[in-house]
């Protein structure tokens, strides 16, 4: 396609100028989406706060990778989707009106969807931490930090039949908990006083799953404490911001199981993202109401720092075009 697109730049630490851009042009296996909006994802913070590792200014679009849209063109050899088909993608460039990823990292959206937001990478990010935990009807699940991720996490735990406990700092995240199925709440405030509650809830034996999806060295100490024995620790939070310290002590005690959810393989993050699909269309899960702050491209800044402040009621920005 011939003709300009807004993007986004950061052209310094905290600072975003939006930009004319060529569209780009999908090459043979790739597809063309002009983008509907792009979640704003927590891994963008340590970029915006300018890091010395950071470049800047970053290139057009950059950083934005929970896209979703219409197929504009497609590139040859591609006969997965066509043009005027609704999908969410796996891109890196979304920050922008328009975006290319390659065909295989683009999921068709059906026509119940049409008109909800779909930031793809972050649902299915939740559904593919959520099958690696092996949470089991009957058990404990203990969601360390209930922001986006984790209140979708503990509406999976709760439908899947496990006694779920939302533990984080803000009331309107505990109230939330509960409304996504949370049996009991904690306010994350007081390490000792946390412990010696789930200790009680647990008849003294702990979590047989606990997910940590804070990003931060409380948090993560917190989940070992609180993870029984031949538990399962799931490591959902972003540690971004520095190397982190663990009590090995108390991890080889009680012969903990440590899964780092983070995936890196694209055809993972697919199978996520289809489940999330599929998961979304049935009523199994309902998002809308967790995407609670939306800005336009034009006050990307506002939105990461609105991510990065957590104001009361915040869960999740998008960014809409």
């Amino acid at each position: 396609m011939a003709g300009t697109m807004r993007a986004a730049i950061l052209e310094k630490a905290g600072q975003v100028a939006v930009i004319e851009q060529p569209i780009p042009k999908p090459d043979a296996g790739q597809v063309l989406i002009r983008l509907e909006g792009c979640g704003v994802c927590a891994s963008n913070l340590t970029p915006w706060a300018g890091p010395e590792w950071m470049e800047f200014p970053t290139k057009p679009g950059d950083l934005g990778h929970e896209g979703w849209g219409v197929v504009e063109a497609v590139g040859a050899g591609v006969d997965s989707v066509a043009p005027g088909d609704r999908v969410a993608a796996l891109s890196y460039r979304s920050y922008a009106e328009y975006d290319v990823a390659d065909a295989a990292n683009v999921v068709k959206l059906p026509a119940a969807l049409a008109d909800q937001p779909f930031p793809g990478e972050p649902l299915g990010c939740a559904m593919n931490i959520f099958e690696r935990s092996q949470v089991q009807a009957g058990q404990t699940v203990a969601i360390v930090g209930v922001g986006f991720l984790g209140a979708i996490l503990t509406r999976l735990a709760s439908q899947a039949g496990a006694r779920v406990i939302g533990i984080s700092r803000r009331p309107y995240s505990l109230d939330l908990a509960r409304r996504m199925g949370a049996a009991e709440t904690i306010a994350m405030d007081d390490h000792n006083a946390i412990i010696t509650r789930v200790k009680d809830l647990t008849g003294g034996a702990f979590c047989e799953r606990v997910i940590e999806a804070v990003g931060k060295q409380w948090p993560l100490d917190l989940a070992g404490e609180i993870t029984g024995e031949r538990g399962r620790l799931i490591v959902a939070g972003y540690h971004q911001d520095g190397p982190r310290q663990v009590n090995m002590w108390l991890w080889n005690w009680r012969g903990i199981d440590v899964i780092n959810a983070h995936e890196r393989n694209p055809k993972i993050y697919m199978t996520g993202i289809r489940n999330a699909v599929a998961a979304v269309e049935s009523g199994r899960l309902d998002p809308s109401s967790l995407y609670t702050h939306r800005y336009p491209l034009e006050r990307l800044g506002e939105a990461l720092d609105a991510t990065r402040d957590r104001p009361d009621g915040f869960l999740k920005a998008l960014v809409t075009f």
